[in-house]
């Protein structure tokens, strides 16, 4: 189709990742950036800047104008696009009102014109499957969610964590803003589209920061068929944790992951796709495709925050944990389960005074070895298009409790933990950060894909797992089957590691790395660890060679990697590829599967590894001995 003009409003926070967005679709011909609206220049980006939206909406012909500015703004300017004759994709909330919502919805019909909002979990299939997945109806939906965020999170804007500034309704809340999505999509699954879907709200804002809106906070819903839907949340977490719904039947349950579009009943995690709303709202504008978050399908959301507006301040907390950079309620991520499990405020599971030990657990993908806790197997949903975000192992821990695998350090930020990444797959970035090209160096360019979980069930010792490897664009290059377990050894464990990719082009699939593209000694792309950095007496061997020059694009069938307080001993088991080497730099570790030349797979490719962990120094002699233990074991 003709690729439709897009401008961009609010380009210097969460707008970013708009412009991105447009530029992606860019690449597949059906966007192009007309041009950005801000109070701020745009540097780097050469289009029209300007700091009236109607204006650039005229001067460059825009048929769509993506909104990503504060709260307070989101009606004036929505109103104003619309009028102009743009199609808007308004970030959510919709508006800091029922007021300001009609004021929106009003110009919708004045117009024409299409107003999708920004409540992307809403695009996911999981969403419509959740209802019927039980095979009985929802009694009850519990939302709990707990993220950490820095002091600086409350300085990052004039609005931020405030309620009203300056006399105008903000609402930079906890629930209202980076929660919004839990409460949505609770809402969605339980059908209730309407303002007056909503019977009663009881809320609970408290702060534990100093500021005026909530940070942590518990509201509960009765609908008008029934349905009760209790959520809570909080931005004073020990940990980011993946926020989810617990979908209560009549006689079964089930957890809705919504940042990552995944529903698990009975132990087993099923994946669902995801549409791009932007994608979806251009479909509509040129072929008439039905919208998937039209505005009023998000009257319920703003019913509850309209509620949170007229409600008194947030109470003030005691017993907070003050760190350096952030505040911490100790616990609180085990009270968020609980009360989404029992459909309860937090004050009616204790809170404040609950504070302590986690009284409940937060639900995650563990791997242990024997009865002993070793590793989390983690698919987050917070990660950027150049993260290239797939699953991953972080943290993993010696039987000791020292952690063994780093996540976006600040050296590479698209490091995560142990798993498997490639470079380039038919010129698809499944690493994450540049690319590099040939005669030009690395750059950032719109090719990353992401590892899409279909399917994780639980195996003797582990799990196994299907993947789908897509572009970009969504167009699958690869499924993939991965298994990891865990077993015991004496003083050690083991993790054992095997997947299979298979070719879903029709042609066959190639494999690079930057060596294969002029980038010497850069072969990295395959199974993949990153360890922290800062551990002491870093080193390396393999069989018959020491150090990082010696073993780095060796064949050795094993390599250890070392340090005073743990060591890593890596076999390859089934294929044997060169060894991509990191010590100095930093310290990563993988067999390279295009080391210097690129690899075709016409049909399957199948690799497998097996890494003991183990606390404090092998020796050459140890790591010999325990290699021969695993081959007859």
């Amino acid at each position: 189709m003709k690729p439709v003009r897009v401008v961009v409003a609010g380009i210097h926070g969460h707008g970013r990742n708009h412009v991105e967005n447009v530029r992606r679709l860019a690449a597949t011909g059906r966007a192009e950036l007309a041009g950005v609206c801000d109070t701020r220049p745009a540097p780097g980006l050469d289009v029209p800047w300007s700091v009236d939206l109607p204006s650039l909406i005229a001067e460059t012909g825009a048929e769509v104008a993506v909104i990503a500015t504060p709260i307070h703004t989101h009606a004036p300017l929505t109103v104003a696009a619309l009028r102009a004759g743009a199609h808007v994709l308004l970030e959510k909330p919709p508006a800091p009102s029922v007021e300001e919502f009609e004021r929106i919805s009003a110009a919708v019909a004045e117009t024409g014109l299409a107003c999708q909002v920004g409540f992307q979990s809403l695009g996911s299939a999981a969403v419509p499957a959740a209802a019927g997945l039980l095979g009985e109806p929802i009694r009850g939906i519990g939302v709990a969610g707990t993220w950490t965020r820095p002091y600086t999170y409350y300085s990052r804007a004039s609005w931020a964590g405030h309620r009203r500034l300056d006399g105008v309704d903000v609402m930079d809340g906890a629930l209202t803003n980076p929660f919004a999505h839990a409460a949505a999509t609770a809402l969605a699954v339980a059908g209730a589209d309407a303002v007056s879907s909503i019977e009663e709200i009881e809320l609970e804002l408290y702060r534990a920061n100093a500021i005026s809106s909530d940070d942590t906070s518990s509201a509960r819903l009765r609908l008008a068929g029934g349905t009760v839907i209790a959520i809570t949340v909080s931005l004073c977490g020990d940990r980011r944790t993946e926020p989810y719904l617990h979908l209560h039947g009549e006689t079964r349950s089930a957890l809705l992951f919504y940042t990552l579009d995944e529903i698990e009943v009975d132990g087993v995690r099923t994946g669902f796709d995801r549409v791009d709303l932007l994608g979806n709202l251009l479909a509509h504008v040129r072929e008439g495709e039905e919208l998937l978050v039209p505005l009023e399908r998000t009257g319920g959301f703003t019913r509850l925050l309209d509620e949170i507006r007229r409600a008194p301040d947030p109470l003030p907390v005691d017993g907070s944990r003050i760190e350096p950079s952030r505040l911490v309620l100790p616990g609180i991520d085990g009270l968020a389960v609980r009360a989404a499990a029992e459909l309860k405020t937090l004050s009616e599971v204790g809170f404040p005074g609950g504070l302590g030990p986690r009284p409940a657990t937060w639900p995650e993908t563990v791997l242990r070895a024997g009865s002993r806790e070793v590793a989390t197997y983690v698919q987050r949903g917070d990660l950027r298009a150049t993260d290239a975000p797939r699953p991953h192992l972080h943290p993993v821990r010696t039987l000791g409790g020292t952690v063994v695998t780093e996540t976006q350090p600040d050296d590479h930020v698209h490091h995560f933990g142990a798993g498997v990444a490639i470079a380039d797959v038919n010129g698809v970035n499944f690493w994450g950060g540049s690319t590099y090209v040939r005669g030009a160096g690395p750059r950032i360019l719109p090719n990353h894909g992401r590892q899409r979980r279909r399917s994780l069930r639980p195996v003797d010792g582990g799990f196994a797992e299907r993947l789908d490897w897509a572009g970009p664009d969504g167009a699958v290059l690869a499924a993939e089957e991965r298994t990891l377990t865990a077993r015991p050894l004496a003083g050690a464990w083991a993790l054992d590691v095997t997947f299979t990719l298979h070719n879903r082009t029709g042609e066959p699939l190639s494999i690079q790395s930057s060596a294969c593209k002029g980038r010497t000694g850069a072969g990295y792309g395959g199974f993949f660890w990153r360890a922290p950095k800062d551990s002491p007496g870093l080193d390396v061997f393999a069989e018959g060679a020491s150090g990082e020059r010696a073993v780095h694009g060796g064949l050795s069938p094993w390599l250890a990697l070392t340090s005073d307080d743990w060591s890593l001993l890596f076999v390859q088991t089934l294929g044997l590829d060169p060894w991509f080497v990191r010590v100095d730099e930093y310290p990563g570790v993988g067999p390279a599967l295009a080391w210097d030349a690129p690899l075709a797979v016409p049909d399957r490719l199948d690799r497998a590894i097996t890494v003991v962990v183990a606390d404090g120094r092998l020796t050459t002699e140890r790591a010999a001995a325990l290699v021969t233990e695993l081959a007859v074991s």
